[in-house]
């Protein structure tokens, strides 16, 4: 049986305190437009707008709250409702993403895992201003190691970008010298989520050296 590699932040401390501010933030939410509609349309008008409003967040905030995902030797492991598997090598397509919320990037590898499933995305390194923090290095090791042999998506091209991450973390760049801080800088600002295709990840790793 393949080791278990967890690539998430596994403190519950840090999980529960995440978790209940979320929950805090969606009752605040749900009071407030409650509270409007109530003061327009009476009680029942007030409850159902709360209700509206929040149980969708809420469910955000679980599914979040659930989520883990893990390496099991080639294959990424997701568990929220359910488990999902996808296995790295036999993956049809990959794409790098960046989202960009309130000044904070987050550079993530989107997985295609085909046969009519939904992708996988998985975080490799959230950025603010000139500080962040990337997955460890045995993660992304691991990861690269994994994408290497994907050759219908060609893996390769981000293999080499996560073992250039490395070799800089290595040198003891500063964060804002190293790959993914400087790909997550080439994204237009202004945007929630960008697709960065494989031939655009391509050309970045080409000017790495």
């Amino acid at each position: 049986m393949s080791e278990k590699l967890p690539l998430f932040s596994d403190d519950p401390k840090l999980r529960r305190r995440r978790a209940w501010s979320g929950v805090i933030g969606v009752a605040i939410l749900a009071a407030a437009f409650g509270g409007i509609a109530g003061l327009i349309g009476g009680q029942i008008a007030g409850l159902v707008t709360a209700a509206v409003v929040g149980l969708p967040l809420a469910y955000v905030v679980a599914f979040a709250f659930r989520r883990r995902i893990w390496l099991e030797g080639t294959t990424l492991v997701v568990r929220t409702w359910g488990v999902r598997r996808v296995d790295l090598v036999e993956a049809p397509r990959l794409d790098m993403v960046i989202s960009d919320v309130r000044g904070t990037r987050t550079v993530g590898l989107l997985v295609n895992a085909g046969h009519r499933r939904r992708s996988v995305k998985l975080d490799l390194a959230v950025f603010s201003g000139t500080g962040g923090r990337e997955l460890g290095a045995l993660e992304l090791r691991r990861l690269a190691d994994a994408l290497l042999n994907n050759t219908e998506a060609n893996g390769l091209v981000f293999s080499e970008l996560l073992v250039a991450e490395l070799r800089s973390e290595a040198r003891g760049d500063a964060v804002a010298d190293r790959p993914l801080y400087r790909l997550a800088s080439a994204a237009p600002a202004g945007k929630y989520l960008q697709r960065f295709p494989m031939e655009a990840v391509s050309r970045f790793v080409a000017t790495l050296g």
